[in-house]
């Protein structure tokens, strides 16, 4: 789920040099619409649903962006990309922004010149095996056969922890999620690793979920967000702070059903600024007073969008933990909006 930190980076490099100066904010809206980089397809977090309209918490902050800059949600192009074109796609100016499952690491952000704009998941790498193996523990995977997406984290992790535990296995190289999933449950391998929340989504898909073991180890860190290309900050502030909107609106308890009673004017005056009915935030980032209203009318507040496409009641059945609110114990924590 997660592109590698060396392919192509001086490529790569090349084409933000080249596309990043660019003001993008205005080519968006002379375009009319927000083209936005998403997964080839994994239930929960971005996938087209049966009607073929794209859907998921991922999906939920392009539609927020959109909705930030035009006032409408609908005004986004889904191009969905794997973990070997996502990063050429952005730096070269084909997508605006990836809002993909992507892992924020220091080689992404420096060599790779992206800007990450914030975390919308923590998450961390995990193994996935049939409960038939019997196995209770990764450090039982020795001599394994392991599905694991090509030129991700995913993949360097996976070599660190069988090497610092003195196991050997044998990877099964995959590119998408959909083949993963073909591959591990036609039995060409033993184990599918990639991060935990992709495992909840991909074994949520199966026939009979409770065949399939999430094992308890937890490998790596994987702090997941939205980025933009080096060298336009007007255009990371816009998908930064929209962000931030969506965490800052469930700590103030700002939901989808009362935003529009909250704008016309609350006593809290951070309310008031966020939602424009007091100072000038939208204008300082180039928008409509009301962007932030717009932003949580599309689907809620952060919260409001995790129970609804992959919160405990849904099939993906991920608990908030990390991803909670910092005043409920967990990482969530917005910058002031002042």
């Amino acid at each position: 789920m997660k592109k590698s930190v060396l392919l192509g980076t001086l490529t790569i490099a090349g084409l933000v040099a080249a596309a990043g100066s660019a003001q993008t904010l205005d080519e968006v809206q002379a375009r009319g619409s927000l083209n936005c980089g998403v997964t080839t397809g994994l239930v929960g977090f971005a996938a087209p649903n049966a009607s073929g309209e794209w859907e998921g918490f991922d999906v939920g902050v392009c539609r927020a962006v959109a909705a930030a800059v035009f006032g409408d949600p609908s005004a986004v192009n889904f191009v969905p990309t794997t973990g070997q074109t996502r990063f050429t796609a952005l730096a070269s100016g084909e997508i605006d922004m990836l809002a993909r499952n992507t892992t924020w690491t220091f080689s992404r952000d420096v060599d790779l010149r992206f800007e990450f704009t914030g975390i919308n998941y923590y998450d961390g790498q995990g193994f996935m095996v049939p409960r038939e193996l019997g196995v209770s523990s990764a450090m039982e995977l020795d001599g394994a056969t392991v599905c694991i997406q090509t030129g991700t984290t995913t993949e360097l992790n996976l070599a660190d922890f069988f090497a610092s535990n003195n196991m050997s296995y044998e990877p099964v190289p995959i590119e998408t999620n959909a083949e993963a999933q073909q591959q591990y449950l036609a039995g060409a391998c033993d184990v599918y690793t990639t991060d935990a929340s992709g495992l909840a989504a991909t074994r949520a898909t199966f026939e009979d979920p409770s065949a399939h073991v999430v094992l308890p180890e937890i490998i790596s860190k994987e702090p997941l967000g939205p980025l933009v290309r080096h060298g336009d900050h007007e255009w990371g502030d816009i998908v930064r702070w929209t962000l931030n909107a969506l965490i800052a609106a469930e700590e103030l308890g700002i939901t989808s059903a009362n935003v529009s009673e909250l704008a016309a004017g609350t006593e809290n005056p951070e309310i008031n600024r966020l939602l424009g009915s007091e100072g000038e935030l939208g204008g300082m980032l180039g928008l409509s007073s009301d962007w932030a209203v717009n932003v949580i009318s599309v689907g809620g507040n952060y919260g409001e969008l995790f129970e609804a496409n992959i919160g405990e009641a849904t099939p993906i059945g991920l608990a908030r933990g990390l991803n909670a609110q910092w005043t409920d114990g967990g990482l969530l924590y917005s910058p002031p909006f002042r």
